[in-house]
């Protein structure tokens, strides 16, 4: 498309992207667990992307969701010591995965864990931690370029390899990560299409150590997980000296706490859970970006030609003249963001928004509700990347009213590496190729462990004329 024809479309309505219908009222429990069954995203009323505060008791669970910044802030920060336990369903979903590593563990562990890991991928590593990014994406446009244009690629898939690749060579260093990405990312979404998506035993009450059934495939993929972990581990810490990664940091990392390192079990574990947050999330997001910059030229233009201004790969340098690009992203984020339900267990009796809060209560923040809620954002379901541009309508929303990194004492420590690592490889790719959906293709928004446009996304690798 031609700059003059873009510049046209500047004035044509918002493009609004796919959103499961709206429920007149909340199911009742039989429908509501069935629809849990295929994706969080589908139980939702009109009602829920209106209210501040919802509660609802689920067989013999109450549910309290937290649904404005107020709420929110009460919850997650000002007595996060009382919602700080992930929500059972959670933890039994990811144990196989993850054992006790941090995205699920709680109490003294986690906070013993946080210590080590987080300085890890602190933000003011960020500036030694981006080469491999701008590196595996300049690859992939270099193997995009190769390409016959006309046979469509899996979009998502792609950017689940390019992601991989990329937090394996973050973690284990570039000799050893790159051979390793295809057999974690095929593993993890047989995993997430197998797991479990609700918890029947503690919605009925019943104790926690109750074993949870998990189908086999799902016990296959997470021990073909634990597998590759464990070999690209045993590489890294054998070698007497190498490269710097995160896993060799981690190892080198002292609890100050304890001023004892971390064991070998929970090397993997916690390495388990830098892969899966690193890699997953920040796919689903680019692969979603696409699919938005797709079906909306102008900003599809206006992102490629950011890119292609800065005349090669986009480096962590770069980052200031990338504003729509990291506009893009934030704005893909709010609309689709990658873990859209961030439940909690109430581990002592506590009290929300003047309601007594019982003792076990699921204590919820939404991001798929708060980032559409009518009283918040102007046309909330529209894709306007505008509104994250310096000044715009995201600047003027109260704190927390954003939230796809979570937020409170378990906000993501890799949130500012996977915000970078998304402009980067957008701005790389979108210098050179402007994607455009296969014609006829359906797109629907799913989510099981993360939020997912179904289970592929076939795009056609269409070059810009000027890349």
């Amino acid at each position: 498309m031609s700059a003059a024809a873009a510049e046209l479309r500047r004035d044509a309505p918002p493009f609004v992207p796919p959103h499961p219908p709206r429920h007149s009222r909340m199911p009742p429990v039989p429908e509501l667990l069935r629809l849990l069954r295929r994706s969080f995203l589908d139980i939702w009323p009109r009602a829920a992307f209106e209210r501040d505060f919802l509660h609802r008791r689920v067989l013999l669970r109450d549910v309290f969701i937290c649904n404005s910044p107020a709420t929110v802030q009460e919850a997650f920060l000002e007595h996060a010591a009382t919602y700080e336990r992930k929500s059972p369903q959670m933890r039994h979903a990811l144990k196989p995965l993850l054992g006790d590593g941090l995205f699920i563990s709680d109490g003294p562990l986690w906070k013993e864990r946080r210590r080590v890991v987080a300085p890890v991928t602190h933000v003011s590593r960020l500036a030694e931690l981006c080469p491999p990014i701008t590196e595996a994406a300049a690859e992939r446009a270099e193997a995009w370029a190769a390409r016959n244009p006309s046979a469509p690629i899996d979009m998502l898939a792609e950017m689940g390899h390019l992601t991989a690749e990329i937090i394996c060579r973050t973690i284990f260093g570039r000799q050893l990560g790159g051979q390793a990405a295809a057999s974690v990312v095929s593993a993890f979404a047989e995993y997430q299409g197998a797991v479990g998506q609700t918890d029947l035993i503690s919605l009925l009450g019943l104790p926690d150590w109750m074993p949870r059934w998990q189908p086999p495939r799902a016990r296959r993929a997470s021990r073909r997980i634990a597998a590759v972990l464990d070999k690209l581990i045993d590489g890294v810490l054998s070698a007497p000296s190498g490269e710097a990664s995160l896993i060799r940091s981690m190892a080198e990392g002292v609890n100050p706490a304890t001023g004892q390192r971390m064991d070998r079990e929970a090397f993997r574990n916690e390495a388990a859970v830098l892969f899966m947050a690193g890699h997953e999330t920040t796919a689903n997001t680019l692969a979603w970006a696409w699919y938005l910059l797709s079906q909306c030229p102008h900003a599809a233009a206006r992102v490629g030609q950011e890119a292609a201004a800065l005349g090669g790969p986009a480096t962590f340098a770069d980052l200031p003249r990338l504003p729509f690009t990291r506009a893009v992203v934030e704005e893909t984020l709010r609309l689709y963001p990658p873990v859209p339900l961030l439940a909690r267990e109430a581990v002592t009796e506590g009290e929300l928004a003047g309601r007594r809060v019982p003792k076990g209560s699921l204590v919820i923040a939404v991001p798929w509700l708060l980032h559409r809620h009518a009283k918040l954002w102007r046309e909330p379901d529209a894709f306007r990347p505008e509104r994250f541009l310096p000044g715009g309508e995201a600047a003027t929303k109260p704190r927390y009213v954003w939230i796809p990194f979570a937020i409170g004492p378990r906000v993501c420590t890799g949130a500012a590496f996977g915000l970078t690592e998304a402009v980067l490889c957008l701005a790389t790719l979108a210098a050179r190729f402007a994607p455009k959906l296969v014609p006829g293709t359906e797109v629907y928004p799913v989510c099981r462990l993360t939020l997912r446009p179904g289970d592929s996304l076939p795009m056609l690798l269409e070059r810009r004329a000027d890349g």
